[in-house]
Parts: structure tokens; C-alpha cells; sequence
């Protein structure tokens, strides 16, 4: 079992990563939003006070890798 193989697919999924953030920009935009929104004045994020924002991110993420044939 050669660890090569294991860096190579993580290089190229992170290669991808712009062009999938790209195609995701609305979502991304939404999520940070509503993180900057709940983390004002040193306040901490608090587990899924942006979960809807963050799961339409991470459809968008896995909708746009699908399409990309990989």
C-alpha cells in the first residue's frame, strides 16, 4: 500500500478547491454572513447557528465536484 497514492488524490481534490468555490459563491458569501453576524464583539460561534448555511454550502460543494467528473 503506497502512501504516494493517498497525497496525490488529496493534492488534486485541493487543487480543485478555487473552481469549486467559484461555482459556490452565493452560498459561501451566505455562510460568511451569517458567521460574521453571530460572532460579533468576541462572541464565539455557537454549534448550528449557521448549520442551514453551512449544509447549502456543502450541497453546493458536492454538486459542483460531482459535475466535475471526479
Amino acid at each position: 500500500m503506497s502512501g504516494t497514492n493517498v497525497w496525490t488524490r488529496s493534492r488534486e481534490r485541493m487543487l480543485r478547491f478555487p473552481e469549486l468555490f467559484a461555482q459556490c459563491s452565493t452560498e459561501a458569501a451566505a455562510y460568511g454572513k451569517c458567521v460574521s453576524a453571530t460572532t460579533k464583539s468576541k462572541q464565539e460561534l455557537r454549534r448550528d447557528l449557521c448549520a442551514a448555511e453551512f449544509n447549502a454550502l456543502k450541497r453546493c460543494f458536492v454538486t459542483a465536484a460531482k459535475k466535475g467528473g471526479k
